[in-house]
């Protein structure tokens, strides 16, 4: 153990002494922490020798359930990596019903002592590196959608939105961008905000959203793209838990109503140079912008296995909900993929819609990170933008193909891709693909009851 990190251990424990257990994890594929929860008795020997457990976690599918993929965690014999927590993700888990404290680990090979290739913070990290190579620094910022939801299911096992504590009952009719929705919600979004500043989440925005019990909270711009993929998994898993110690629960499923919004994982970028100047509002920027968005509009298809990685997220891609339908782009425009923000020069941006909400957002990013560096590199010219009219009812633009609409497809594309493989491997890609193809064929290895409606 270092002394810094040794310095971070006794620090942490001196100012939390009540302290019991450390949940110690890694980020899947998924976009799930994966690991134990160890004693706070431990808390030296883990920063000092680290945790082991499989090494495959990373490429588990959304239950813990590994598939073989790229021939690991089966046909390697499931062997064990370890993992280091990562300086200053040590902190509390105020939810927890115990005094418990989380931190962040960087898995790597127990021989060779490196990241393992297929950790989705190493596929961004290595993404951001190529972007650097170049001299470009993205910017990035998540928003990220999601509903409160009864802790109680229905008796067929569906979802109900949450109580409120002024009614008692679920809200009736949603309240788009209103105070009072937020309000009535105001013991779970305040103590959402309280977490996150124990846990040094950039959180900021509260917004209600179109849905019953929906919202969206917002993550600040950051110029480390793999800490703000970070936070947006660690808000996540500190949102599930606020709800749950509250007696409710949130889901970040993209359609988890067929008759309300889908919930999204929104992905803002731009480029600056070493002083921090916005390349996409100086000089000659409307060049550099239409060389990235003419990017991300030929990978789209290509990675949108990345962006609805399950068969349930492609009910929430349809007409007249705000979501991408194709790879139209425009100014100030919410139904294209790629949306130019109004803003002042210096915060010109992209906003990449297409990503639901229960993607993992490492991933999600470095797709949206390759897709906009192929543009830059190969100086790719963009469709006409989609000004004041509803893009998902217009046409695809020409010369860019329309995403998949199911995932087997996605999938296959995915390992055809031909352009975020300057930066992502194939055999990640394929890795991929075996785990999300393992987790389908496991959702419907069983007749469901309306299949038995169907077929009986």
């Amino acid at each position: 153990m270092t002394d810094q990190a040794t310095q971070e251990a006794h620090a942490f424990l001196k100012a939390h002494p009540d302290t019991r257990f450390v949940d110690t994890f890694m980020m899947s594929i998924s976009g799930h922490a994966l690991g134990k929860r160890e004693s706070i008795k431990d808390l030296e020997r883990i920063f000092r020798s680290g945790v082991t457990f499989s090494a495959c976690a990373a490429l588990l599918d959304v239950r813990g359930h590994g598939h073989d993929a790229g021939k690991l965690g089966g046909t390697d014999g499931d062997p064990d990596a370890v993992g280091f927590p990562l300086s200053g993700s040590l902190v509390p888990v105020p939810w927890a019903t115990a005094p418990t404290a989380q931190c962040v680990l960087s898995m790597r090979d127990v021989k060779i002592q490196e990241e393992l290739w297929f950790d989705p913070r190493k596929i961004l990290a290595d993404v951001v590196k190529a972007l650097h190579a170049d001299g470009y620094r993205p910017v990035v910022a998540c928003e990220l959608e999601f509903y409160m939801i009864d802790s109680e299911r229905t008796p067929e096992g569906g979802i109900k939105p949450a109580k409120l504590v002024r009614t008692k009952a679920a809200p009736r009719v949603a309240q788009n961008l209103g105070l009072e929705a937020v309000e009535d919600y105001a013991p779970f979004v305040n103590a959402i905000e309280r977490a996150a500043a124990l846990q040094n989440i950039p959180a900021t925005t509260a917004v209600a959203e179109y849905g019953l019990g929906q919202f969206e909270i917002n993550l600040q711009h950051s110029d480390d793209p793999v800490k703000a993929a970070d936070d947006a998994v660690l808000l996540r898993r500190l949102i599930r838990g606020v709800a749950r110690s509250q007696g409710h629960d949130a889901t970040f499923m993209a359609k988890p109503y067929l008759e309300e919004p889908g919930n999204g994982l929104h992905i803002h970028v731009s480029l600056v140079d070493e002083k921090g100047k916005n390349l996409f509002g100086a000089a000659g920027g409307d060049v550099l912008l239409g060389h990235a968005v003419a990017g991300l509009q030929k990978t789209l298809s290509e990675s949108f296995a990345f962006f609805a990685p399950n068969f349930s997220a492609f009910r929430r891609f349809e007409q007249y909900n705000f979501v991408p339908v194709n790879a139209h782009w425009g100014p100030n425009n919410r139904s294209v993929a790629l949306r130019i923000p109004h803003s002042n020069e210096q915060g010109r941006r992209i906003e990449h819609r297409a990503s639901c909400a229960d993607a993992s957002p490492h991933l999600a990013m470095a797709a949206v990170l390759a897709g906009l560096h192929h543009g830059i590199r190969n100086r790719l010219q963009p469709s006409e933008p989609i000004i004041a009219s509803r893009a998902d009812t217009i046409a695809p633009p020409r010369g860019f193909k329309t995403p998949a609409s199911h995932l087997h497809a996605a999938l296959d594309d995915l390992v055809k891709a031909k352009r975020i493989t300057d930066t992502i491997p194939l055999r990640f890609l394929k890795a991929y693909r075996d785990t999300k193809r393992g987790e389908l064929n496991e959702l419907f290895e069983r007749p469901t009851p309306r299949e038995y409606d169907f077929y009986l």
